[in-house]
């Protein structure tokens, strides 16, 4: 068996050749594009020192501000460590612009499971975009694509936002390109230019050559302890675009009057700072792993989404099996070739936000990050494992390999 999987890995890795080539060539793009924002902003030794208390003339938080919307091409944006995850920030971005009757209407149908709590689909609805007379709606894909037919009747007098959702998240639909997001943007804003456009970015920075601002969203939020934070940052969120929205978004999260001039950044800059300098470098890391972990299981007859050959936006890949058993013994694996916790099994249990039990392989050296090699997923049908991130392409390969050879030892998969 071993001199049978070694021989696949190498067909493996010289089909992917071509691929990661390009993936290498768009990480330079982009490194250029984090370099020279931070040679325009003229970031200092002294920026990476920080605030305590209330946090007023924090210089290095504005910088880092600055930098980040040179890089997503904003006119201004929002990062701070008092963001505390992914759906806080896009909650934030989110609330900040909507009002009592006014209507949400998210485009790329059902959102993440912990989104449908902040609105108030699921959970017992105590602070919900519902609880405070904010509508909701939302338009399904249609063939993996932005039905923007339905979408441009479903739009009225009181839709205020409509939101994209870039990353497949826990579904089986496909991520959404930037050219497609490009092209529906384009026509919502031909016939109703006064909606805002919000993308949710998460798992999507740095792997196309452009990001949503550039191509007419007006508003983009992400998680610092996925792709933006480079495996360093340690907490964070950010949110990016216009001006005066990113201006609600600050008294949002501070208060009116105090917005942006406060919030302490404490000891986070260095990791912030340098963690999106590396941020283009780890994320093609994860792609490579994503397309290795993409191919090697397909030729193990298992449904892999994307394919290796599809364009890809995020650094998500998903792996469909037929039981849970499967599911559970492959997640279990990456836990066990992770660095942190490897000596422990993750079991399906129940998280806050999900209405299933969720098994979580993250062996990880920041809690939840998902740039680093992480496994997970509800327990439903179809089984699927979304496995993303990885900061090292040897990494991933380690843990695929291993997660493989565990399947075939176990008879659940077949060589």
């Amino acid at each position: 068996m071993e001199q049978k999987l070694e021989q696949l890995i190498k067909e493996v890795e010289t089909t992917l050749r071509p691929y990661f080539d390009k993936v290498e060539q768009n990480a330079f793009i982009a490194q250029t594009r984090v370099l020279d924002a931070f040679h325009k902003v003229k970031i200092t030794e002294s920026d990476l020192i920080g605030t305590t208390g209330y946090g007023y003339d924090d210089i290095g938080r504005d910088h880092l501000e600055a930098v980040y919307s040179e890089v997503f091409r904003a006119e201004d944006s929002l990062v701070r460590p008092q963001i505390i995850s992914g759906t806080h920030a896009i909650t934030l971005a989110l609330n900040s612009q909507l009002q009592n009757g006014d209507e949400l209407l998210y485009i790329t149908g059902t959102p993440y499971d912990t989104l449908l709590e902040v609105i108030g689909v699921n959970g017992n609805g105590i602070g919900s975009f519902i609880e405070q007379g904010i509508k909701y709606n939302e338009v399904d894909l249609k063939e993996g694509d932005i039905d923007i037919q339905t979408v441009l009747e479903s739009i009225n007098a009181q839709t205020k936002v409509v939101a994209i959702q870039r990353s497949k998240g826990y579904s089986s639909r496909p991520s959404l390109t930037i050219n497609k997001i490009e092209s529906a943007i384009k026509q919502i804003k031909e016939k109703y230019p006064n909606v805002i456009i919000f993308v949710d970015n998460c798992y999507g920075e740095f792997v196309e050559d452009k990001e949503p601002i550039e191509i007419g969203a007006d508003l983009i939020a992400g998680s610092l302890i996925k792709n933006p934070g480079g495996g360093l940052a340690k907490i964070g969120g950010y949110i990016s675009g216009n001006a005066d929205l990113i201006e609600r978004c600050a008294y949002r999260l501070t208060a009116p009057g105090i917005g942006k001039e406060a919030g302490a950044s404490l000891g986070s800059l260095p990791e912030m700072y340098q963690g999106f300098f590396l941020a283009p470098h780890v994320v093609s890391q994860s792609l490579k792993g994503a397309l290795f972990t993409s191919l090697l299981l397909e030729k193990l007859n298992m449904t892999t989404t994307p394919h290796y050959q599809d364009a890809r936006t995020d650094i998500i890949q998903s792996v469909t099996f037929d039981k849970k058993e499967q599911m559970i013994a492959f997640c279990q694996s990456i836990q066990h070739a992770s660095p942190i916790n490897a000596h422990f099994s993750p079991m399906p249990s129940y998280m806050p936000g999900y209405e299933d039990d969720v098994i979580m392989a993250a062996g990880t050296f920041i809690q939840g990050s998902s740039i680093e090699l992480t496994a997970d997923g509800p327990i439903r049908a179809p089984y699927e494992a979304y496995i993303q991130g990885g900061l090292t392409y040897e990494h991933v390969k380690i843990a695929i390999i291993r997660a493989v050879e565990n399947l075939i030892s176990n008879e659940l998969v077949q060589l």
